[in-house]
């Protein structure tokens, strides 16, 4: 079914929800943990995801959630909320206000609708399928880059890719004319308003891009894997954000087949 204005009221409820659970533990003592795969973890983080969850739960009963801290809830109705409460948590426990909250909503395995969020700066990214990417209520249009060798790309750290990844990305951040580290889903939202051309990462699960696909295709870009192909539920994790959408087959031809999990 279509994206409803009740959705996205509801999603911006979520982020609302999100951002006061967080913003008390900002530059504050936060309780930081170290999850069983060492990343970590803080109060922040479990307190926003319980707040959305309860919304979700209350109003849309039927709908799965997908989210960072907390166990997959089924839903019989083919969609999907999916949450990352803070998207950046490094960034967060250092008092970074570059990190953010992500929301999505999947239908069937597809993102429809995504939020970003930066509850500390009160940005937020709005995007929608077949509508354009609103920032802060105002409409959100990524750049043209007529030339690969004048884009700036980012990505969050080359310590997240695999070796092979690390060649591929290689190949394309010789090609560019600068690469900036660090920045989490924020990138991704900069991309989207025509700051940044280009975000390449890999080892992303889905609650780490579902909701980045609608802001930054809203806005006139193109995510899709290292492939070339769209981004969905069951994708890799292998992540290409361009503002600019001529630029992707270069792109997929220069990171080539030697980053791919297949």
């Amino acid at each position: 079914m279509p994206v409803s204005q009740a959705d996205i009221d509801l999603a911006q409820r979520l982020a609302d929800a999100a951002g006061a659970a967080i913003r008390p533990y900002f530059r504050a003592e936060h309780g930081l943990e170290a999850k069983g795969d060492s990343s970590p973890v803080t109060i922040a983080d479990r307190e926003a995801e319980a707040a959305m969850r309860r919304l979700i739960i209350a109003e849309r009963p039927m709908d799965a959630i997908i989210g960072e801290e907390e166990a997959e809830r089924a839903g019989s109705s083919g969609r999907t909320w999916v949450l990352d409460p803070i998207d950046g948590t490094r960034s967060f426990i250092v008092g970074r206000p570059i990190f953010g909250t992500l929301i999505a909503l999947l239908e069937d395995g597809w993102p429809v609708l995504g939020i970003i969020d930066q509850p500390i700066i009160g940005e937020r990214w709005l995007g929608v399928t077949g509508r354009t990417t609103l920032f802060n209520g105002k409409p959100a249009h990524a750049r043209t880059c007529r030339e690969l060798s004048r884009a700036l790309l980012a990505t969050t750290s080359p310590a997240l890719f695999t070796d092979g990844q690390l060649h591929a990305f290689e190949h394309v951040d010789s090609a560019v004319m600068s690469t900036v580290l660090g920045g989490d889903c924020y990138n991704y939202g900069l991309v989207a308003s025509g700051h940044l051309d280009l975000v390449i990462e890999a080892g992303l699960k889905l609650h780490d891009f579902a909701a980045l696909v609608p802001v930054v295709e809203g806005a006139g870009g193109r995510m899709c894997d290292w492939q070339g192909d769209p981004l969905h539920a069951d994708s890799n994790g292998e992540v290409i954000a361009a503002g600019d959408p001529a630029r992707i087959e270069e792109l997929v031809e220069l990171l080539g087949c030697q980053g791919s999990a297949h």
